[in-house]
């Protein structure tokens, strides 16, 4: 990829509203991230900042506005394969050993892609990722074994072998030591420094140069207040 389309990523949001509950959860937010951006997403609880993680992913339909990846709707094979989510939810098999969940996920079979999410990654790479999470001598231990927070250094092994230019990650840094998060701050670093984009929540400090927010806060309509926006979209 050459560093001009490196550089003319963008992923925007346009006019965003939603509702839960026939409340309105936040509305007429609009916003541009661009390659090399690394942005905190702010806001109390409730706020919905999961919620509009959820919707930027394509996860969720229940909203009105558009997003735009290079100013396409977010929809189809293309924006998919540019997006690594990382949620509440792991997404972790229990059945299958650590180093199973990533051959999983990266659509692998021995040296053969299996999948349309495949990518180029060699197995010896991706026991280096589980290195690199702290579960080295973890690789062939089911997940059901494991606890919390070794599971969630399962899912986290993926960005050290995504090549997915937008992250999109939902507090990432729980239940990981000092030591993680700091690997992880670093990781970040680099994706964005890579021409990435990353978008995060955090319910603690986040470590990294020229952080950018937003916050769904000052987005959010007057207390009480009902909606009759049309749910749905269809981008």
């Amino acid at each position: 990829m050459s560093q001009s389309s490196v550089n003319q990523r963008v992923l925007s949001l346009r006019s965003l509203a939603c509702e839960r509950d026939e409340r309105l959860l936040f509305s007429d937010l609009s916003a541009n991230f661009e390659a090399g951006d690394i942005v905190q997403i702010l806001g109390s609880n409730g706020a919905g900042k999961t919620t509009l993680m959820r919707i930027i992913a394509g996860l969720s339909d229940s909203y009105t506005g558009e997003v735009l990846w290079n100013n396409a709707p977010h929809r189809g094979y293309d924006f998919f394969a540019s997006v690594l989510y990382f949620g509440h939810a792991t997404g972790v098999k229990q059945t299958l050993t650590a180093l199973e969940n990533l051959r999983w996920y990266f659509g692998l079979n021995g040296n053969k892609n299996t999948s349309a999410q495949a990518i180029d990654v060699s197995e010896a790479q991706l026991e280096a990722a589980l290195h690199k999470v702290g579960l080295a001598g973890y690789e062939d231990v089911p997940c059901h074994q494991m606890s919390a927070g070794q599971k969630r250094r399962v899912a986290l092994a993926r960005l050290y072998c995504s090549k997915a230019p937008i992250w999109l990650l939902d507090e990432p840094f729980t239940a990981i030591d000092v030591g993680g998060v700091q690997q992880l701050e670093g990781l970040i670093r680099a994706h964005a420094e890579s021409g990435g984009i990353v978008l995060l929540t955090s319910h603690q400090p986040v470590n990294v140069p020229n952080l950018k927010t937003v916050d769904i806060n000052q987005y959010r309509p007057s207390r009480g207040q009902k909606s009759d926006m049309a749910v749905g979209n269809d981008d």
